[in-house]
């Protein structure tokens, strides 16, 4: 079996795949603080629940954001299922033009969902990815990757107008009954769910222009649910795009 390891700024995804079956999946808040023994007793806890022997996983591939968690991570499956990890990175195979200025620069999620969403279809297409930062990549007709745009996440947002705003209270990210709330609280949703969805489609928009053609336009992460309803632009949510994308990568390095 492969272990998939997906490392965001709030959490790490882990997925486990029997060929191209993922056979289950589980999340836990990123914290650079943990130690590998740590992440070891929460991960074979988890595999031990859905009945899965540490034995069974016999390769591993990881993207990550955090460098500081990477090293502890790779460290903790080579002690824990005696293999190497291979880290999406510099260096990796991945079956696509790389046409950022500094290929080095492109975050590895970035990659691993470019990959995931042009083995589903043809080019060109948009992936939309709602983290801890909103990403926004192009991948053009010959599947080349293009670059894309990055916004603040809705998370981020929102924190930050909690903060700034002393009398503004706290409330949940939610779709309210109409775009003109009538209580503080049905206001501030108002602004958060719309205001995101207008960001969402104007990117997009602009980005379609430059890309020509038809442009698919796939969604993950994990809002993207409660967003690609109100945006007039995404067609595709997947929400295991990722793990999807590092089982690929996988098989495109095996040898």
């Amino acid at each position: 079996m492969l272990l998939v390891i997906d490392v965001g700024n709030t959490n790490v995804v882990f997925g486990v795949y029997d060929d191209a079956q993922l056979k289950q999946h589980w999340r836990i808040g990123t914290s650079a603080h943990r130690t590998a023994d740590e992440y070891r007793v929460l991960l074979t806890q988890m595999l031990a629940q859905e009945g899965l022997e540490p034995r069974a996983i016999q390769a591993c591939i990881l993207a990550c954001v955090v460098p500081t968690v990477e090293w502890v991570l790779v460290h903790m499956v080579r002690e824990t299922f005696g293999v190497e990890s291979l880290v999406v990175g510099p260096g990796i195979k991945t079956g696509m033009p790389i046409r950022y200025d500094n290929p080095k620069e492109v975050g590895a999620d970035r990659i691993v969902n470019a990959v995931a969403a042009l083995d589903q279809g043809p080019g060109p297409l948009i992936v939309v990815d709602f983290g801890t930062a909103t990403t926004f990549d192009a991948i053009s007709a010959a599947g080349e990757y293009l670059g894309g745009a990055i916004a603040p996440g809705i998370q981020i947002s929102m924190e930050a107008l909690f903060r700034e705003a002393s009398k503004l209270p706290r409330v949940p990210f939610a779709r309210p009954p109409a775009v003109i709330g009538r209580t503080t609280v049905t206001s501030m949703q108002a602004g958060l769910f719309y205001g995101y969805a207008g960001l969402v489609d104007g990117i997009i928009t602009r980005m379609k222009s430059e890309l020509g053609g038809a442009v698919r336009v796939v969604a993950t992460g994990g809002l993207a649910k409660l967003i690609a309803p109100s945006s007039q632009h995404i067609q595709e949510v997947d929400g295991m795009l990722t793990l999807r994308g590092l089982r690929i990568l996988h098989e495109r390095n095996r040898a």
